[in-house]
């Protein structure tokens, strides 16, 4: 890690020196742009490299069962106690995770501006879940003619495990370093779990006792499902000898899925442009 360190200050320092020395001998200056020109780093081509990184998600799981709950509970007396709006308190909930993975790309160069696509992977063990529950007594008879004591059980869970981002980048050449800026699209593979229970009982009086009338239940799961979304981020590639580079990079996705989930990771990677 010193040797890489030391290589990169000497990099930095070797250009703005060579330029200071050479500069200030005006018939030497043309010999000192072409000299300069052909030690920049050739960051135009094909690359490939392996990377590793470690994270946050943050879920929103408010009104993700909204839908099923109304589904469920159509043409019921029961609706006339809005049942289906309640809130019934599915937030937010976050969590953290490692992840490792691969990149590759080709990039464009015109002296120190370049641009490139870039296709991004990493697998890891982001999401969360969430549970909540609510119950009421109606204030007063329903239109069957009974008091009913309602109570709802909700859940709501993610997991994502692969997600891959195409990206457009933007850098800029300075010595041994490309810092960058990207956006673009992302796509991720999930499996997604949504239930709702219902319990339902009667009474002729508020105050009871309430014979139960069973449960009704709605379930959603879906396995290897693709969802997508976008990302951006920022990062800097540092060439270190031939086409060999090291990569430090900050990525921030967003899905829109069922389940609304954010993604933050910070990343180090080791790439070879050939």
């Amino acid at each position: 890690m010193r040797r890489i360190l030391l290589a990169m200050m000497m990099c930095g320092a070797a250009a703005g020196a060579r330029a200071a020395d050479l500069s200030d001998l005006p018939i030497l200056r043309g010999a000192v742009t072409d000299g300069m020109s052909t030690s920049r780093v050739n960051w135009q081509g094909f690359y490939i490299g392996g990377q590793g990184g470690y994270g946050s998600s943050d879920e929103n799981f408010s009104g993700s069962n909204a839908n099923m709950l109304a589904a469920l509970l159509d043409h019921n007396v029961i609706q006339e106690m809005q049942v289906a709006q309640w809130n019934l308190g599915l937030g937010k909930q976050s969590s953290r995770a490692s992840a490792y993975g691969a990149f590759t790309g080709y990039n464009w160069q015109w002296t120190d501006v370049v641009v490139g696509l870039e296709a991004s992977y990493m697998h890891g063990k982001f999401g969360g879940m969430s549970l909540a529950s609510k119950e009421l007594v109606s204030g007063s008879a329903l239109s069957d003619g009974f008091f009913h004591d309602v109570a709802v059980d909700s859940s709501a869970a993610i997991a994502i495990s692969d997600m891959m981002t195409l990206r457009a980048r933007a850098a800029y050449a300075w010595g041994c370093f490309l810092p960058y800026a990207f956006g673009g699209i992302a796509l991720g593979n999930a499996d997604i779990s949504r239930t709702v229970v219902v319990h339902d009982a009667v009474s002729n009086t508020i105050n009871g006792p309430f014979t139960s009338l069973g449960t009704l239940t709605a379930t959603n799961v879906q396995h290897n499902h693709l969802i997508y979304g976008y990302s951006g981020g920022l990062g800097v590639d540092v060439n270190l000898v031939g086409g060999l580079f090291m990569r430090a990079e900050w990525e921030y996705i967003r899905f829109t899925s069922a389940v609304d989930t954010s993604i933050n990771t910070v990343r180090a990677g080791l790439g070879y442009k050939f």
